[in-house]
């Protein structure tokens, strides 16, 4: 004998319970409006023009790049598209933050470099070569993120009146931050005469680079032409040195001082993971950092350079990115590892932008600040087209709930009231997903909810369906529910996952906007089943206790006439 569904009121009341847990999180959010796609909303367009010429191959890599930097989530829906022979054209909907724009147009080239101890006392040496320092080619930084005290000459401002060490680092996993010690007075140093002016660099020839190639020791004794340049250099700067991983260079951070580093140690290619962390997430975390894992190699180097370094405070590296001091920490401990973190007084924006542009990759080519066009873009189909979709959607709801319930009177209340709690369902999740995953709605998102609908319709269908073979083979409502019940669930469990491995395959494979597509119906689909187990078959196995129902009266549907029967069997059979 079929088996009856135990306690179908406690499965409602649960489901209930659960959809108000949701819509309390989205209280707690504040929004009620859901994110709305460049098509809907509009956005920003920003257009980057690449320096110089480039080919095809390296455009659509920087293309697939600035892609996964701003879909990192998978469905923000930014378009990124290459527009001639040199431009990348990156549309974002909603209003972007400025962070995001840094995250699209940021190269990512991060290098660890060794600081030398450039005092008021550092003599030069004779240089072996005989050589003199050259002008190099300056590029423009972008802006930062934090930066940190060192010994600094009298043309270098200082980041606060009190001349308080900000505290950024490279730590060990779940070490507390330390301060650097605050210099005892300011030191002077008088640039050489022949030193090159603030915006030229060193060209090193072979010889001179063999004054480096030791970077530990060249660090407590840096080669003369480095000095010259270190000297002269002035910060802040409108150009500065080519960030050229092979050979020393003097650069600044965003607060202005300025730094004699080594050639790069650990190249940002090292990395192979980088995530935002967030203040509290371990012991002594009291602001937003990013955590990196190195690679073997890097890994191996940091290691070797912690040990070398480890507690002494006057040996510092800095943490170079795109040209700019972001953070220059001493080692407190040996890093075996490769598990550190970068801080900087980091806002959770810049934490998070500077975590995703260096988990997917720096950019193949450079770009022309002075080209980059960033503006304000009106909706696509705003107005009387998405007036006339949404229209549209609304009436082919309601032509549904009519029809269900003229052809199931009774038991199409129960289509009409599932397909409403589906909505809310949906509604509640995609309000939360734009929170939590970016989750924008597009035009053919909302055409993926709204195909959903119909697989909906169809698992009440095939499950009314069954009960009304049920009956007509002689079985009373109670018996027959529960005996279609087991049928019905085989076929719609089926059908809803052919329709989750479609959306599945579609997400993984396509691009842009039809990735909403795909994740609007899969997830639709998902809230279908949730609604079909956990509430339709509770809601009808509640129904059939009740006389109207189970006794076949004229309206509830399930009538002897509506069935095709002489009468309605008296108790009914297994």
């Amino acid at each position: 004998m079929a088996r009856s569904s135990a306690r179908p009121g406690r499965t409602v009341a649960v489901f209930f319970i659960g959809l108000a847990v949701a819509y309390g999180l989205v209280a707690l959010i504040g929004t009620w409006k859901p994110a709305l796609g460049l098509d809907l909303e509009g956005g920003t367009q920003i257009t980057l023009t690449a320096s110089g010429n480039v080919s095809k191959d390296k455009l659509n890599e920087a293309a697939d790049i600035i892609d996964s930097r701003v879909n990192g989530s998978g469905v923000t829906e930014a378009a990124v598209t290459t527009q001639g022979s040199n431009e990348i054209v990156v549309e974002v909907p909603g209003s972007s933050k400025n962070s995001l724009v840094q995250t699209v147009i940021r190269q990512a080239r991060l290098r660890f470099r060794l600081v030398a101890q450039v005092t008021p006392t550092t003599t030069p040496q004779t240089p072996s070569t005989g050589t003199s320092p050259s002008p190099g080619v300056g590029v423009t930084l972008p802006p930062s993120t934090g930066s940190t005290k060192s010994t600094k000459t009298p043309d270098q401002p200082t980041s606060s009146s009190t001349g308080k060490n900000r505290g950024p680092a490279l730590l060990g996993k779940n070490k507390p931050t330390k301060k650097h010690p605050k210099p005892s007075s300011s030191p002077t140093t008088t640039p050489t005469p022949s030193a090159p002016d603030s915006t030229s660099q060193v060209n090193y020839t072979e010889a001179n680079k063999k004054a480096f190639s030791d970077a530990l020791t060249w660090m407590t004794n840096p080669d003369p032409q480095s000095v010259a340049v270190y000297n002269a250099y002035t910060c802040p700067s409108k150009k500065a040195v080519v960030d050229d991983p092979t050979i020393p260079i003097v650069t600044c951070d965003k607060q202005g001082q300025k730094f004699l580093l080594s050639p790069a140690q650990i190249e940002g290619t090292e990395i192979s993971s980088a995530d935002a962390i967030a203040p509290g997430s371990s012991q002594g975390q009291v602001q937003w950092a990013v955590g990196i894992q190195l690679k073997s190699h890097g890994a191996d180097v940091q290691r070797k350079l912690s040990q070398a370094m480890a507690g002494d405070q006057s040996k510092t590296f800095a943490i170079v990115l795109d040209g700019q001091v972001i953070s220059a920490p001493f080692f407190e401990g040996v890093i075996a590892d490769g598990t550190s973190q970068i801080t900087g007084n980091f806002t959770e924006d810049e934490a998070k932008s500077l975590a995703t542009s260096l988990k997917y990759g720096a950019l193949p080519i450079t770009f022309d600040k002075g080209k980059t066009n960033i503006q304000v873009i009106g909706p696509s189909l705003a107005g009387d087209q998405l007036s006339a979709g949404i229209t549209a959607g609304i009436a082919g709801l309601l032509l549904v709930m009519l029809y269900c319930l003229l052809y199931y009177r009774g038991l199409g209340l129960v289509v009409i009231t599932s397909l409403l709690v589906a909505g809310a369902t949906t509604y509640a999740l995609v309000l939360l997903l734009a929170k939590s995953a970016g989750f924008t709605l597009t035009l053919p998102g909302i055409a993926g909810l709204i195909v959903a609908v119909g697989i909906t319709a169809d698992s009440f269908i095939v499950f009314f369906e069954r009960i009304r073979d049920e009956m007509r083979s002689g079985k009373s409502m109670r018996v027959a529910v529960e005996a279609g019940w087991i049928r019905a669930r085989a076929t719609c469990v089926a059908a809803d996952a052919v329709s989750i491995l479609a959306a599945v395959v579609l997400y993984v494979f396509a691009a842009g906007v039809v990735k909403g597509f795909a994740f609007a119906l899969g997830l639709s689909t998902l809230i279908d089943l949730a609604v079909f187990f956990w509430f339709t078959k509770p809601m009808v196995s509640w129904l059939a206790r009740f006389a109207f129902f189970n006794k076949g009266h004229k309206l509830s549907g399930l009538d002897a006439e509506n069935l095709g029967l002489d009468r309605l069997p008296a108790g009914g059979r297994a």
